[in-house]
């Protein structure tokens, strides 16, 4: 091994601990030039009952605060979790948003001062997935809050099929009004994104767009095998270069082998676990589909059988499949609490499911 693996979390947090480093991942993906980046405080307590909330890399830019999180493996609550993540991408601007309105107590019949919400700046949330593509081809998807006229548009399938052109135009005019108007700041929120970066896509597609070499070096990391020469296109980049420097064989110590050999091992056996859990659904969704197709009678039966018997098979797959991992962690000596960390449970599912 040649450099550590960047998308394991300990060697994401060393590189991006650098702000040159982080701000021209975000310039380079973004496609933006960001003249300042404040670095903010990872972990958080959200109320006094809630538990800590940590993120790999939180900062401020110019206009706008940013979390990158690295997922090395599936997780079931993916968008449940981001969306939480980037809610609180906002909601932690509450510590920092000046108090300057005035408003009349009559109670008190002075004035004082309130919070002026107007200086809420967006938040971007980036997921970057080594290995999950949720089922797209795009190298991202990009999620933002647009107004529901929009989506049923888009749905609208009487729409769509009506042979006049005009009747789509003039509904297509009424959505982008309303999608466009900037009233009372309405288009704030459209400026909030939520995006899945899909490493195994952006690699697989090769479009040449300049954040490329990020998941191309991260990418060629993952290989505990790799060597010196399958980074030949990134010497002479000083970035990179510095980056190398950082994840180089020789600043490892004897934790870092055995963190590294420790999750390599852990990410191979949640992902053999996956697949066979999964092949396990698809066969079982099939042969659920197939029979209840049959009853109905009907092709679209037969689709919707087939669908419902594999996501069935999947979830259950998925559960078990955690089961499984927890209790296997725990046989090879890891705490309750290592194990929640590991896998972003709470520890008292963690204690549940050792205890089954």
């Amino acid at each position: 091994m040649y450099i550590a693996p960047l998308n394991y979390d300990r060697y994401f947090k060393k590189v991006f601990s650098d702000d040159n480093i982080a701000k021209q991942f975000l310039e380079d993906f973004l496609n933006v030039t960001i003249t300042s980046l404040e670095r903010l405080p990872e972990k958080r307590r959200v109320t006094d009952d809630a538990r800590l909330v940590e993120f790999d890399y939180r900062c401020k830019v110019d206009d706008g605060y940013v979390i990158i999180d690295m997922q090395q493996w599936y997780k079931p609550d993916i968008s449940q979790r981001f969306y939480l993540y980037h809610a609180l991408n906002s909601g932690l601007q509450l510590e920092t948003l000046p108090k300057e309105r005035f408003l009349f107590d009559k109670a008190s019949k002075k004035m004082k001062k309130v919070t002026d919400y107007r200086r809420l700046e967006p938040a971007l949330t980036l997921i970057w997935l080594a290995d999950d593509t949720l089922h797209f081809e795009d190298n991202y998807m990009a999620y933002t809050m647009a107004p529901e006229l929009i989506l049923n548009f888009i749905e609208n399938d009487r729409l769509w099929r009506t042979p006049e052109i005009q009747a789509l135009l003039e509904e297509r005019k009424r959505v982008l009004d309303v999608a466009q108007s900037t009233t009372k700041d309405l288009d704030f929120l459209r400026r909030n994104r939520l995006i899945f970066i899909l490493q195994p896509n952006i690699v697989k597609n090769g479009k040449g767009e300049r954040y490329e070499r990020w998941f191309r070096f991260a990418e060629k990391s993952r290989n505990l095998e790799n060597q010196e020469a399958d980074f030949v296109e990134f010497e002479g980049d000083d970035l990179f270069e510095d980056i190398m420097r950082r994840l180089n064989k020789g600043k490892l110590t004897e934790d870092d082998y055995e963190y590294i050999e420790h999750e390599h091992e852990m990410w191979e056996e949640v992902k053999r676990l996956e697949e066979g859990y999964y092949e396990t659904g698809m066969k079982d969704g099939h042969k659920t589909g197939f029979r209840e197709g049959r009853e109905e009678g009907r092709e679209k039966g037969r689709e919707e059988g087939r669908e419902e018997g594999r996501e069935e098979g999947r979830e259950e797959g998925r559960e078990e499949g955690r089961t499984e991992i927890v209790r296997r962690m725990y046989r090879k000596g890891k705490s309750v609490d290592e194990i929640a960390e590991l896998i972003d449970l709470p520890l008292e599912t963690v204690q549940a499911l050792i205890n089954e």
